[in-house]
């Protein structure tokens, strides 16, 4: 297992260049160091899991690496570009932690004008992405008109439309029943073994084990990093929750 954000995995040196980079990465806001000094390397086709509480800088950082937010100091790279880059844009999809949807529009008519904006999307994509995301019986209804989990399906749909090679999920569940999560962590699972690279972030636990890798991030910092088993294992416990608030101090020890 590995800490303090280093991002190194062993044998990192003969494997594929990291597609998500950052390097001494700090965001400060006045007094406030939302994100510091993060450095991690990220190999393709995994789905990383950056869990931490509210507040610890998991959309700070995720802001920074699809290039929404400026870094103050370091470097934020994807597939190799420093971000912000707007030859990436196409081949990222980002679900914000808000809605990202248009409340006029359609579920249709949202679909197509993010399809449109990352260079179009045939009939057979938009119908695909309808049915994973079960909107398809409602793909003539205004947005506002949905409900909260609703919204949270449309707006990872438009997310998924485009098919892009790295995707920046925050908080992709919060909302959803638990069938479809199930329905979506499947998805998700497929898209990585066809070489995607995804970055989810949560602060519920019982997503973690559905994950590769995690991140555990706190005040700025990833304090711990490694597989669910490598983290058990160095933090003493069966449950993850209790690894994580050994490794922040919070939890003198844990069950």
């Amino acid at each position: 297992m590995n800490d303090h954000g280093s991002g190194e995995r062993p044998g990192a040196g003969a494997g594929p260049p990291p597609v998500i980079e950052t390097r001494a990465l700090r965001k400060t806001f006045g007094t406030i160091s939302a994100v510091d000094g993060i450095d991690l390397a990220l190999p393709p086709g995994r789905i990383y899991g950056l869990i931490g509480p509210n507040g610890s800088g998991k959309t700070t950082l995720i802001r920074m690496l699809v290039g929404l937010t400026r870094p103050t100091s370091g470097e934020a790279l994807v597939l190799g570009q420093r971000m912000p880059s707007r030859a990436l844009l196409s081949r990222i999809g980002y679900m914000t932690q808000a809605d990202g949807i248009y409340p006029e529009l359609s579920v249709g008519e949202n679909l197509r004008f993010f399809g449109d904006l990352y260079g179009g999307v045939d009939r057979a994509g938009l119908e695909r992405v309808l049915e994973l995301v079960e909107l398809a019986d409602r793909r003539g209804s205004p947005a506002v008109e949905l409900s909260g989990g609703m919204r949270r399906r449309l707006s990872l749909g438009c997310a998924l439309l485009h098919g892009p090679p790295v995707l920046f999920l925050d908080e992709p569940t919060v909302g959803v029943d638990p069938a479809l999560r199930v329905t979506f962590w499947e998805h998700f699972r497929s898209l990585a073994a066809a070489g995607s690279t995804l970055l989810v972030s949560s602060h519920v636990m019982d997503e973690a084990d559905r994950c590769d890798e995690l991140l555990f991030i706190r005040d700025g910092r990833v304090i711990a990093q490694g597989t669910a088993e490598e983290l058990r294992r160095e933090g003493g416990s069966a449950r993850l929750e209790d690894v994580f608030l050994r490794l922040a101090g919070v939890a003198r020890s844990v069950e």
